[in-house]
């Protein structure tokens, strides 16, 4: 197991790139399944989930050559589907969550498919109804074997069809966009999740050959086609990384810019971070967040205490309410952080409370944060991370506290973050890497 070791309480300064969008990379990546010619991807990150996905695919037949650094030609030509019935396949998919995108590109240009029931991180339950409400949509037959832990899935004749969706859904959304893109007619798709990145997978499918309208909105139709071709795509860069930053220079009373962040494509982020105090300028697609020895958390019109509160696009994302929380923790002011859509999300603060910040658990889903103003700086503790977005809030926290914090499991950090520990060392951060 690794861990950071952390000697917090030190201004940072200086630049940094935001890596290619995560959550977009697992689902283009996937969709290079669904043609024999080659797809060329730029601004790949070299992140553990990522890289497992990759291996997934190689191990299933797809040819991936390295072009330069984070951009991949894939070709699926010649797949071996009979992987899917090989432990090692049970193994490395049922550690990855993003691994469920297989499924809507094999369905499509096999009939077939399977997998484990996926991991993740241990944020509570995260059903996977939506993905097979669609593919039954569009005339998909699944098994699910609880003493396996296999979804089974079988789609020989797909058929586009009409859909309201129980939930929008983003990675069930993609799941399902793949698999009509291929199915004969019609496939219109209601309360579709319209998320950046699902703009850019259909973008993308668009360039192969597809013909998906209604990007952007919650309304997809998409008109299948026999078949794709090759095509060239570049990852956004990612907003969830971004809005990490934001949080990290609040926190260590630093200035750091943020240089092609796709101001563009962000949505509320910039906007709830500066409700929460945060300055920020923006010189073309650059953030320059400047030093800020105070900030103060605003209240609604009527006086009372603000809330923030995670929702569907566009709305502010739940991967980044960790990191307003521990924001608010050294801001001047009061917030109720409302974490509506993961039910173990916010069990994280428990550490928070004992690096000495004024947090209330209200139940699973709220936590009510009073700001201390940086007139009681946080104390370095010994912790580990949960998952993947409290495990890098845990390191913001750490990185603003007096004295040394150690956060043992950071292979989740790794999940999402690029070389992390080796980017804040070039921002002055004081972080090692230890072999536990």
């Amino acid at each position: 197991m690794l861990s950071f070791e952390i000697e917090g309480g030190h201004r940072l300064s200086g630049e940094i790139i935001p890596q290619g969008a995560k959550n977009e990379a697992l689902q283009v990546i996937c969709a290079a399944l669904l043609t024999s010619d080659p797809v060329t991807i730029h601004n790949i990150p070299d992140i553990r989930d990522v890289n497992l996905l990759m291996d997934i695919l190689m191990d299933l037949g797809v040819k991936i050559d390295y072009e330069k650094k984070g951009s991949y030609t894939f070709q699926a030509g010649e797949l071996d589907i009979s992987y899917l019935e090989s432990p090692v396949y049970e193994q490395k998919a049922s550690n990855l969550r993003g691994s469920i995108m297989i499924l809507g590109p094999l369905l499509a240009r096999f009939g077939k498919a399977k997998i484990p029931k996926p991991g993740g991180d241990k944020i509570g339950r995260r059903r996977l109804d939506t993905h097979f409400y669609g593919f039954q949509k569009l005339g998909a037959r699944f098994d699910f074997n609880k003493n396996e832990r296999y979804f089974v899935i079988d789609a020989s004749s797909l058929k586009g069809n009409y859909m309201l969706l129980d939930e929008a859904s983003v990675t069930g959304t993609a799941n399902i966009i793949m698999a009509a893109v291929l199915a004969a007619g019609t496939t219109t798709i209601y309360q579709a999740a319209c998320e950046p990145y699902i703009q850019q997978l259909c973008k993308m499918l668009n360039r192969m050959g597809a013909t998906v309208s209604g990007i952007g909105s919650n309304l997809l139709t998409i008109e299948g086609v026999s078949e794709l071709q090759g095509a060239e795509h570049r990852l956004l860069p990612d907003m969830i990384e971004i809005g990490s930053f934001i949080g990290l220079a609040a926190m260590t009373q630093s200035q750091i810019t943020i240089r092609n962040a796709g101001i563009e494509h962000l949505g509320l982020i910039p906007e709830v971070f500066s409700r929460l105090g945060v300055r920020m300028e923006y010189q073309q697609d650059d953030i320059i967040i400047p030093a800020q020895d105070h900030y103060e958390i605003e209240t609604f019109i009527d006086g009372s205490i603000m809330t923030v509160a995670d929702a569907i696009w566009p709305g502010f994302s739940p991967d980044l309410l960790s990191i307003a929380l521990v924001v608010a923790t050294q801001a001047k002011g009061t917030v109720l952080i409302h974490q509506k859509m993961f039910e173990s999300r916010l069990f994280f603060v428990d550490k928070l409370i004992d690096m000495g910040a004024q947090i209330i658990l209200c139940d699973p889903h709220r936590a009510t944060v009073i700001g201390l103003d940086r007139k009681f700086p946080l104390k370095g503790i010994k912790m580990s991370s949960p998952d993947i977005r409290a495990g890098v809030a845990l390191l913001i926290a750490a990185l603003s506290a007096e004295g040394t914090s150690i956060i043992s499991n950071v292979e989740q950090i790794d999940r999402g973050y690029q070389f992390i520990d080796q980017r804040l060392r070039a921002l002055g951060a004081r972080i090692e890497r230890l072999q536990e």
